[in-house]
C-alpha cells in the first residue's frame, strides 16, 4: 500500500486526522528532506524509518517503494509542505508506479496555490497553475508568451528574491492587469497584497510567495463599432444568413435579436 500524503504548508495544526493515522501506521516514509519531515513527525510523537525522495533520485525511490509495498509494507510519501507532486518531487514516482502496475492512493490536504487563489480575491471559476518560471530570463519570456491570451487567473510560485523580476516580466507580457502577491500562507505573517502589474512598489518580501494575475480580457468584436445595421450586413457578407447574423450580432452587442431586427428589416 502506497499513499501520497499532503502535509501542512506552514501551520502544523493543518495536518488532517487521516494523514496522522497514515503516518502512524506507515512502515516507511519517503520524503523530500528527512530533516524537515522528522520535525513534523516529532511534533506528533511519530517515529518511522525515513527515506529520501527528491528530484534526483525519484526512479530509485520508486523502485524501493514498490519492493516494500509488494512485501506487504505500508509506504507514505510526503513533500516538505503541501501536496507531493505539485511543484514538488513525486511525478516521476507516480509514472513509475503506474508503469509497474502498482496501485497507490492520495490523502488530500493543504495546497498552497489553492489557498492563495482564495486569498487573492481574483476570479476563481477558471485558473491556470503555472508554478515556477524557468531560471533564465529569456526562457521566462518565452514561457509567458504562452499565456498572453489565456483568460484564466494565472498562478505562479515565486522565490522572494525573484518577486521584483517576476513583476517586471509579467508587466511586459500582460500589461497593467490586476495582480496579487500572497505570502507565508497559514503562518504568523500571512499577507495578501493586491496591486496592478507595473505598479509593484519594490518592497522586500520574505517567505514563500505566490503571484496571481488576472486573465486576459475578453477580446472586443471590432464589428461592434459599426451601427447595428452595418454589423448585421457585414456578417451576412461573410456568408451567414440573416437569422444567423442577427443572433451573432445580438450576442456580441448584448442586445435582443428583436431589437436588431427592427433596424435591419430592409436587409
Amino acid at each position: 500500500m502506497i499513499a501520497f500524503v499532503a502535509t501542512p504548508i506552514g501551520n502544523l495544526k493543518d495536518i488532517t486526522l487521516r494523514a496522522l493515522d497514515e503516518l502512524k501506521e506507515a512502515d516507511a516514509v519517503f520524503c523530500e528532506d528527512t530533516r524537515h519531515t522528522v520535525r513534523l513527525l516529532t511534533a506528533y510523537g511519530i517515529k518511522k524509518p525515513l527515506y529520501s525522495c527528491h528530484k534526483f533520485n525519484e526512479r530509485e525511490a520508486a523502485e524501493k517503494m514498490i519492493a516494500l509495498s509488494r512485501e506487504g509494507k505500508r509506504v507514505a510519501v510526503v513533500s516538505d509542505a503541501g501536496m507531493p507532486v505539485i511543484s514538488d518531487p513525486g511525478n516521476a514516482v507516480c509514472r513509475a508506479l503506474r508503469e509497474a502496475g502498482e496501485p497507490y492512493t492520495v490523502l488530500p490536504g493543504a495546497c498552497a496555490f489553492v489557498c492563495a487563489l482564495v486569498l487573492s480575491a481574483l476570479p476563481a471559476d477558471r485558473f491556470t497553475f503555472v508554478g515556477f518560471l524557468p531560471d533564465k530570463e529569456g526562457k521566462r519570456r518565452e514561457e509567458l508568451k504562452r499565456y498572453t491570451h489565456v483568460r484564466d487567473t494565472l498562478i505562479f510560485h515565486c522565490a522572494p528574491q525573484d518577486v521584483g523580476d517576476y513583476c517586471r516580466l509579467l508587466f511586459e507580457a500582460f500589461g497593467g492587469r490586476r495582480a496579487c502577491l500572497v505570502r507565508e500562507i497559514t503562518k504568523i505573517h500571512e499577507e495578501s497584497i493586491p496591486f496592478r502589474l507595473g505598479e509593484w512598489d519594490g518592497r522586500e518580501v520574505k517567505g514563500e510567495c505566490i503571484l496571481l494575475v488576472e486573465g486576459a480580457p475578453e477580446e472586443e468584436d471590432p464589428l461592434t463599432a459599426l451601427s447595428p445595421r452595418e454589423h448585421v450586413a457585414a456578417l451576412m457578407a461573410e456568408g451567414m444568413d440573416k437569422k444567423e447574423a442577427l443572433k451573432a450580432a445580438a450576442k456580441a452587442r448584448g442586445v435582443s435579436k428583436s431589437e436588431l431586427y427592427r433596424e435591419t428589416t430592409d436587409l
